[in-house]
């Protein structure tokens, strides 16, 4: 059975989710409510219930008259979004949640919580990624379609509602789950947008973290707004041979191109630019190609995200060895290059970017409908 089959997965990839109240700006909603004759106070509470309380079911904003929330419950009904596997790490501090969506395709999202009082969610962009880089789980599983902006809201209240129950919050938000969040720009920027809106949670643009396989164009466009969102460029290459050979987007745009376009953003925006680094033994892990990129980012305001990799299914690729590691790290640092080794999270519940979605397949034949 293919993975596909075996989630249930529909084949319609142009498949359009209902729109819910998570798609909708503000001001959106404020129109709504104008055109049915209720008082435009009412707008902020249904925003307010979502984005403080934290609650997406209308029929349980009680703050609401009843005739209202019926209203809400007809025109927008409540997100067809299943959380069907739920996996725990790291003695609790992560966890991932494979989601069903209304077509039957899966996403993850992964939540992790650090010592210093940090928890950062890690949100799906797409339902699979067209990107195809060879060490992903993801691009194994081919791509299906964009993600709402609505889908990708619902992730991040889903974990906010989990730590609320435990006295917590959230602190960070990364798009650096399945897909290439660039490649739907909208979605995602319209997601950014209503999070951060003042009247509902107002979190922090400079606490929420965009990743990119490398789209110049949408580099060059980046952001959209003025917001001052973080973005980050998975580069795990410093020559174009060897990105091609693991990154086909390399032969789209180039390294040449990627940089330029990195230096653009900087010079734009006056914001430091992080890139991500998986470290594959064997492949990009040499001191060679320390000392490379070491020379290719010199001069840039930048952050290296070095990423040991997690092993993939069916996947060739390896880890290096911790010595490799630290001896990639310290070539990096005594060449003035600002870097730091991402820890390893969740590898004993398939934490890399689609390996749940993957290994759920693998052993069910069916998504059940609850946990």
């Amino acid at each position: 059975m293919s993975m596909h089959s075996a989630l249930g997965i529909a084949k319609n990839k142009n498949h359009k989710p209902a729109k819910s109240l998570l798609d909708l700006s503000l001001q959106e909603l404020r129109e709504w409510i104008r055109l049915r004759d209720y008082p435009e106070y009412r707008a902020v509470q249904v925003w307010q219930a979502i984005y403080r309380q934290l609650e997406v079911d209308p029929e349980k904003m009680t703050s609401l008259p009843k005739a209202l929330r019926e209203v809400l419950s007809a025109e927008f009904p409540f997100p067809n979004i299943t959380p069907v596997r739920t996996f725990v790490a790291d003695g609790g501090d992560t966890e991932k949640v494979l989601f069903q969506l209304e077509d039957g395709n899966a996403i993850e999202s992964v939540l992790m919580e650090y010592m210093d009082g940090r928890a950062t969610v890690c949100v799906s962009s797409q339902a699979g990624c067209a990107i195809g880089c060879t060490f992903c789980a993801t691009g194994l599983g081919g791509f299906y379609r964009n993600l709402s902006a609505g889908e990708i809201v619902y992730q991040i209240l889903y974990f906010s509602k989990k730590l609320r129950d435990k006295g917590k919050r959230l602190t960070n938000i990364v798009y650096m789950g399945m897909g290439e969040p660039l490649a739907n720009l909208d979605a995602v920027w319209r997601s950014v947008e209503n999070l951060h809106e003042p009247t509902g949670m107002n979190f922090s643009a400079r606490r929420i973290t965009i990743s990119t396989a490398g789209l110049v164009h949408q580099i060059d466009r980046f952001p959209p707004t003025d917001l001052q969102v973080n973005l980050a460029i998975s580069l795990h290459a410093p020559n174009d041979d060897l990105r091609t050979s693991i990154m086909p987007i390399n032969r789209r745009w180039p390294i040449s191109e990627l940089i330029a376009s990195a230096k653009r953003y900087v010079e734009r925006t006056h914001r430091r630019i992080t890139f991500e680094y998986v470290l594959i033994a064997g492949c990009n892990s040499s001191k060679e190609h320390a000392r490379d990129l070491s020379n290719l980012l010199r001069g840039l305001l930048c952050h290296v995200n070095l990423i040991p990799l997690n092993r993939v299914p069916g996947s060739p690729f390896e880890p290096p060895s911790t010595e490799e590691v630290n001896t990639f790290r310290d070539i990096l640092l005594s060449a003035g290059i600002p870097c730091t080794v991402r820890l390893e999270r969740g590898a004993d519940i398939l934490a890399a970017c689609g390996q749940l979605r993957m290994e759920h397949s693998l052993h069910d034949a069916a998504i059940p409908r609850h946990i």
